[in-house]
């Protein structure tokens, strides 16, 4: 393949855009390939002023469009979606903004009607900040997060619940090791295994503690397990996985000490991949990225190869990067980056091509008059776009 060719297919170009300017901060809110795996949903986040908003839209790939399906019947960020065997999509608690109470609720998505129904049952716990997994017996998983307790302080959860797609019924799972908000969580030997890794525990300060600890949850025997620490605490990071037993984490936005006694001033510019075995699982540090970013995305592009696209350095007084990045064989490669700077938005690949849509333009003193500016734009890239 002639350099040429490598630049036409790493390149972007622009989409329409998305129907509001809107920011996702969350691990698994933002975006969800369909089952035809020619389209992607997304739903809910937040607006310029931190509320959430009922928006939701549907990415055709292969045609470049946007359909406007039925409103969200409760504004939601922080929230989870999943795609089920179905084909529909399930949604998970969020929050109605800064200060508003977690929300139980959950709805489902219904690409042949394009509408949203509340599931006959809401979660036992209302949570912010979760996961949620699709198991291999066709039931979802959902995570810790968070919750408001009283005082009005947070409070990261350890509780997990299960729920059964064929009733639209709701149980308690066990609960997790550690309690954590903002993990991220990844399937592994199609749903039989979930690797949740880092998030951080509310302690009520501006910069929340990033966390090291990592757990499986094992769908047949019904329990967590410890399964090592992450080298580097993190938080705003991504977990992508690179093959049925193997997990790349990129970044964060945890600085610190490290365990080699190093200091990461801003963003993680770290890597790291587990690696699942019999006896659990291990963790082996590879390549570094070029540099920090957290509030980035990953997609993977297939045979083991991984898109890690925008970030920022701080959420304090930055701008979106338009940088992008492919991973392979434990080694970074640089590739065209996207047309505007963004972090906090949504993203998904299918196959080579990869969607891009909103997010934070730039925020604090590097926005004009201290305000955060978000962006409606999408970008798109791979063969056929």
């Amino acid at each position: 393949m002639t350099t040429a060719t490598l630049a036409a297919a790493d390149a972007w170009s622009s989409a329409p855009d998305y129907a509001a300017a809107v920011s996702w901060y969350g691990q698994h809110d933002a975006a969800v390939v369909l089952k035809d795996g020619t389209k992607v949903l997304l739903a809910g986040g937040a607006d310029a002023a931190s509320a959430s908003v009922k928006q939701s839209a549907v990415y055709d790939l292969g045609q470049g469009t946007w359909s406007a399906p039925a409103l969200l019947g409760t504004a939601r960020q922080l929230h989870a979606l999943t795609l089920l065997p179905s084909g529909k999509v399930l949604v998970t608690g969020g929050v109605g903004g800064p200060g508003a109470p977690a929300l139980a609720t959950a709805e489902l998505y219904d690409p042949a009607q394009a509408t949203w129904t509340a599931t006959k049952n809401p979660m036992a716990v209302g949570r912010w900040g979760h996961s949620a997994v699709l198991l291999s017996n066709g039931q979802v998983l959902v995570a810790g997060g968070s919750a408001p307790r009283s005082g009005g302080k947070v409070m990261a959860l350890r509780s997990a619940e299960l729920f059964n797609p064929a009733d639209e019924t709701w149980t308690k799972a066990a609960d997790m090791t550690d309690a954590r908000s903002g993990h991220t969580a990844v399937e592994l030997e199609a749903g039989k295994k979930v690797l949740v890794c880092g998030g951080s525990v509310p302690v009520g300060t501006a910069d929340d503690p990033a966390l090291a600890f990592c757990e499986l949850y094992d769908t047949e025997a019904k329990t967590w397990t410890p399964t090592g620490s992450l080298r580097h605490p993190r938080s705003a990071h991504t977990a992508t996985a690179l093959s049925a037993t193997t997990v790349l984490v990129t970044g964060g936005r945890a600085p610190g000490a490290p365990g080699d006694g190093s200091f990461d001033p801003f963003a993680r510019a770290t890597a790291e991949v587990f690696t699942l075995t019999a006896a659990g699982g291990s963790w082996q540090e590879t390549a570094p990225m070029p540099g920090g970013r957290a509030f980035h995305r990953a997609v993977p592009l297939g045979s083991g190869k991984v898109l890690v696209v925008g970030g920022t350095d701080d959420v304090g007084n930055e701008a979106g990067y338009r940088s992008a990045l492919e991973y392979a064989a434990g080694a970074w490669t640089k590739v065209a980056g996207l047309a505007e700077g963004r972090w906090g938005f949504a993203a998904a690949a299918s196959g080579t091509k990869v969607l891009v849509a909103g997010g934070v333009a730039r925020t604090g003193l590097a926005a004009a008059a201290q305000a955060t500016e978000l962006t409606k734009t999408a970008e798109r890239r791979g063969s056929g776009s």
